[in-house]
């Protein structure tokens, strides 16, 4: 079951709650997924924790913790009276949490793509022709 919420901006949070993966973990790897891909911005502004938390028919503990998380780690600035934004500096993961990202993404693949049948070639084949570069990014 996926939830997404509804919010008018580019930027949507979608919950997978059969993947195992605890949902404030969701939350974290997917504001950093956009950040790291360009869809949130520096001064963009996240849901407040109980419009998210509607949003996605989840406890606002759940973003609250998701959200200190990601402050604690600079990507967020919350602002009392006016919301939380996305912070402004440059964030360098380790190389444990850098893994720890890349074996979270890897395995939801290869279990999405094998439920639907697809072989790990077809997989990699479309990844390739989805990157043409590889070189540019690190």
């Amino acid at each position: 079951m996926k939830r997404s919420p509804a919010n008018g901006q580019g930027f949507q949070l979608k919950l997978d709650l059969h993947s195992g993966v605890p949902v404030y973990r969701q939350i974290i790897d997917q504001v950093r997924g956009g950040m790291a891909s360009g869809t949130l911005a520096s001064g963009d502004q996240l849901p407040t924790v109980r419009q998210l938390a509607v949003d996605l028919a989840i406890n606002p503990n759940t973003v609250m913790r998701a959200y200190r998380e990601l402050e604690l780690g600079g990507m967020l600035e919350t602002h009392q009276g006016t919301g939380t934004f996305i912070s402004d500096k440059k964030i360098s993961r380790n190389n444990a949490e850098r893994e720890r990202q890349l074996d979270q993404v890897a395995g939801e693949i290869a279990a999405r793509a094998g439920a639907a049948g697809f072989t790990l070639d077809e997989v990699l084949e479309r990844l390739r022709e989805l990157t043409p570069d590889t070189t540019k990014r690190r």
